[in-house]
């Protein structure tokens, strides 16, 4: 049998709502496996702004990734074309690049480096203009 995690409840400051058919509990894990819930009224401002933020957030995570489908595959040919560079000519935005990526997964070592991120760092480091590795300047 599966022991229930721990459930701290906090009272809604604005509607004061307990737990009921007609309310609406909102609840997350906390460190620790620990559950976290509020209540509110159908009515209830904070809930009202609550589903904005988050529909907000979304509508932001929707943007960021339909940018990143678009830019990736594109910053992603450069990068290829910068490593058929000669060697020597083409090193330091590989050095850059790798250094910013590793760091950006450094700083989330919980989860993972999401695909605009990616796109953000190779758009920045093999920016569209990055010359053609097959021609040669004279």
């Amino acid at each position: 049998m599966t022991e229930m995690p721990e459930t701290e409840r906090e009272e809604c400051t604005d509607c004061f709502a307990q737990p009921d058919a007609d309310n609406t509990r909102i609840v997350y894990v906390k460190e620790g496996g620990v559950l976290h819930e509020i209540w509110h009224t159908p009515d209830c401002p904070q809930l009202t702004i609550m589903q904005f933020n988050s529909e907000e957030a979304h509508k932001r995570v929707l943007e960021q990734d339909a940018w990143a489908k678009g830019v990736f595959p594109a910053a992603h040919e450069r990068l290829k074309q910068a490593a058929a560079m000669p060697a020597g000519t083409g090193a330091q935005p590989f050095v850059a690049a790798l250094t910013e990526l590793v760091q950006a997964q450094a700083d989330n070592l919980t989860g993972f480096v999401p695909l605009h991120r990616w796109a953000q760092i190779l758009e920045r480091h093999f920016p569209p203009d990055l010359p053609d590795p097959g021609h040669t300047a004279g």
